[in-house]
């Protein structure tokens, strides 16, 4: 019965190392700030909606945002914001950054 417990023991500590080994460590996020409509995102990463319009987004960040027609990220991209510009929309609803 011990022995049993103990390989059981052993089996899950192997298949944690395995997970931890497997997965990355931290997701990435971009260095720097986002700027949504005077909104300021720190080391952004993912999808930001846009409130109202007209809208603006500022990048001082290493990564491109992604500005699109839809909510949640989604619909085609409107614009892509690189690491120092800023982009004026009426149209836009989201942004996405990495």
């Amino acid at each position: 019965m011990m022995r049993r417990r103990m390989a059981v023991t052993l089996g899950a500590l192997a298949a944690a190392a395995t997970l931890a080994v497997a997965v990355p460590g931290s997701a990435y996020a971009a260095d720097g700030v986002l700027v949504v409509n005077g909104n300021e995102y720190k080391d952004p990463s993912g999808c930001y909606g846009i409130d109202w319009y007209p809208s603006s987004v500022t990048n001082h960040t290493d990564a491109i945002a992604e500005v699109h027609s839809g909510p949640g990220c989604t619909g085609p991209v409107e614009w892509l914001v690189h690491p120092g510009g800023t982009y004026y929309t009426e149209t836009a609803q989201s942004v996405f950054i990495l």
